[in-house]
Formats: C-alpha cells, structure tokens, sequence
C-alpha cells in the first residue's frame, strides 16, 4: 500500500482540485480523502506538492530494437520516468519496423522488465512504413499496439490513409500521421523564411505541414475514422483541426514542448535545435499556445528523439531531426502556466485525460482507477543538467536551463518509480 498524504490533488475527470490524501492498495486507488490513514502503508509526504493522475506521453522514440546506442527500452524510460511520466506510446520507426506482432511482442517484453514505467507500443500503419501495403495491424493490436502510424514519414498517399482508417475503425484504434508534404519537405533542415535564408539552411515551407494535415482531415471525414495529427507546428495544419472538431469528426492533434517554447528565430548552427518538424514561427507558436489554452489541441507530448552524441556531432544539413524530451516537458510547460497562458488544471489535463482520451482509455483518480500518479512541484527552482539525464543521448537545447517547478515523484501501480 501507498499512501500519499497532504498534497493538492488535481484531477481533471473527477473535477478535484483540494487538499486530499490518496490510498492506492493492489494497483490501484483505494481511497481519496483527508485525513486518511492505512496501517503498514508507505507514506509519502506530498506537502506543497501537486498531486495529478499519472502523465501520459503519447509520442516518443526509444530506439530499440535496432538503435541501441542512441536509446534503450530501459534507459528511456528511467528518463521518462525522471520526467514524471508513468506511460509512453513509442513510435514504430525501430530496426526492424515494428509493422508486425513479434516485433510488438518483443517490445511488450522488454519494457515488462525495465523500471516500471508502461510502455504502449504505436504500430506501423504499412509494411516497413514504406507505403505500400497494410502492416499487420490486428494482430499487433492483439500483441499491444494501441494506435498505428508512420512516424518519421506520413502515411504515403490519400488512397493508402483510406485503407488504414477503414481497417483501423472496424478495430477501434486511432490512426496517428506525422504531416508533411514530402515534395515540400524534401532537403530542408529548418523552416522557411528569414532566418534560413541567414543561415544559409534550405527551408520548410509551413504548408509541407497544412496541405497533408489537410488532407488528412478529409480522409478523417470520408472513413469516419480516428485521426490524431502528431506534433503539430503551423497554423495552417491547427485551423484544419479547429474545423474538424466543428463538423465532430474524430480528430485530435498533439503538440510538443519545444514547439510552444523555441521558434525558428532561436535556431543556431547547433544540431540540437534541428527537429522535424522544424522550429517555427513566432506566429504560429503563439497560434498554438491559443490552442493549448482553447481546447483545440488535445495533449502535450514530447517527441523524445534520442540520438547517439556522435551522430548530432556533424554539419547541420547531415545530422538527424529530433531532441531528447522526457525531462524538461514538465518544466517547460508550467512556464506557459506562470506566464498565465494557461491554468494549471488545464496544463494537467493535457498530459492526463487529453492523451487517454485519444487512446481510448480512462484515467484519473478515483476510486478503483489504475494506481499511476504524478506529483510535481510548480514553484521549486531547479536547473536541468543533460550529464544527469539517464538517456544514453545528450541531444538537446535546454541543458542548463533553469526552471520554477518539475517532477518529483513517479507512481506506477502504487509503486514510486522515481523519486526527487
């Protein structure tokens, strides 16, 4: 048993925000109260602390199988586990694609041995993620995908992205695309507009994004389907979304921690500010940060796209796209909370119940309800130091960054995980 005292529990599906104590017993919550008390429970002291359901990252990369030197299943989730997150959806661009179940189940295996934190494995929407033909998609639902996707690339053409959303609404299993127009993409490293052409870097143009989020959402509308729009950077591709929701197709859309925080004006010639998508404008971040605010955007999620130090050590032009996540998604978001550009219960929300809701799933904490917490602080000063990170990667642009409140324990099934 665990039982963690005084904190400020905010729970967003039961509606809580109030001094409470919470009981978990045999993986899962017990009790919500005040005052509680349970003989032979583990007592953790949560006073000054928030205390949420458990943080849910929808989109991450942790490499293996395959890319064991930039990620492992075990080190990034004791990263992940450090950022306060209690679950995380790992993208399919493995080596091999996890485009079949054996893969899934290697996945499942693996993460069951490591320090706790669940691991949701994303499948492969086609073979290879090549675009040809469907991936084996019901049977890696049934080893444990609980959505498929492309990553790294969109899923090819309009005909194929019918196929996926057919197959994938008869199995109930959303259908997460990362958007880019791959003839607008194609060799740019950063986005379009004034501050490429400084740099001397091909640029993105913003619409690479909105036309096949565009398009998308109107194959989203034909199937009927479940589509979630991955890491959303343009205006163009959140206007797409707003509408959708109007009309009530089933589309949501996710938005990264560094896209609401840098904009194209900050890159440098520093590999760590390379992502995919790029950087964007200073517009269309705080277009975003509106939609955080408004509802349109349904979760916040950290791409966390290890890269071995090597391999980001080159030219920017040949360095891969991404930027480690885990640790600093808290932090940086709770910036947006003291800049009073968003409430705290909102902020909590799009970690929590908007991600389990894209899932399918319920989350919160109320009685009988899965034993994952978070608790985090939103005022204590703290600096994050990338040579601390338990990430076998050191990729990315906030080391040294100081911040007011971050994560401070990790709770999976009534068990801390992580402990500040």
């Amino acid at each position: 048993m665990l039982l963690i005292k005084n904190g400020r529990v905010i729970d967003p599906t039961a509606g809580k925000d109030a001094a409470l104590d919470v009981l978990i017993d045999k993986g899962a919550v017990a009790k919500v109260g005040a005052g509680l008390s349970a003989e032979g429970a583990e007592v953790f002291d949560a006073a000054g602390l928030i205390v949420a359901p458990g943080f849910i990252d929808l989109h991450c990369h942790l490499r293996e199988p395959g890319q064991e030197l930039s990620e492992t299943i075990e080190t990034g989730t004791k990263s992940a586990a450090k950022g306060g997150f209690t679950a995380v959806c790992c993208m399919p661009n493995t080596h091999p694609v996890n485009d079949t179940a054996s893969v899934t189940r290697g996945i499942v295996e693996r993460a069951a041995k490591s320090c706790g934190v669940r691991v949701w494995p994303i499948g492969a929407a086609s073979i290879g993620s090549k675009g040809e033909a469907l991936a084996e998609i019901r049977a890696m639902k049934e080893a444990g995908v609980v959505a498929v996707s492309d990553d790294g690339k969109p899923i090819a053409t309009a005909r194929l992205m019918r196929q996926v959303m057919d197959y994938c609404s008869a199995l109930d299993l959303p259908v997460i695309d990362h958007c880019e127009d791959p003839s607008l993409f194609a060799g740019g490293v950063m986005r379009e507009g004034p501050r490429s052409i400084r740099l001397g870097l091909k640029g993105i143009p913003a619409q690479s994004e909105s036309i096949c989020a565009g398009r998308d959402v109107e194959v989203a509308g034909l199937t009927g389907a479940r589509l979630h729009i991955a890491h959303m950077s343009t205006t163009g591709a959140l206007e797409y979304v707003r509408e959708a929701k109007k009309k009530g197709l089933k589309v949501t859309c996710e938005i990264t921690p560094h896209h609401f925080t840098l904009i194209d004006e900050d890159v440098q010639y520093d590999t760590n500010y390379k992502m995919n998508p790029p950087l964007a404008s200073r517009a269309d971040r705080d277009a975003l940060i509106a939609g955080l605010a408004d509802g349109t955007i349904d979760c916040i999620a950290t791409d966390h796209a290890p890269h071995h130090p090597a391999s980001k050590d080159v030219e920017f032009d040949r360095a891969p796209f991404g930027i480690m996540g885990f640790e600093t998604a808290i932090g940086l978001s709770l910036e947006l909370v003291h800049a009073g550009k968003l409430t705290l219960k909102r902020m909590i929300e799009l970690f929590t119940t908007g991600p389990a809701r894209v899932l399918g799933m319920e989350r919160g904490l109320t009685v009988s309800a899965v034993g994952d917490v978070t608790i985090f602080s939103a005022d204590r000063k703290w600096a994050y130091h990338v040579a601390e990170t338990p990430s076998k990667s050191r990729n990315t642009p906030f080391d040294g960054r100081e911040f007011v409140g971050g994560p401070v324990a990790t709770v999976v099934g009534g068990k801390i995980i992580y402990k500040n």
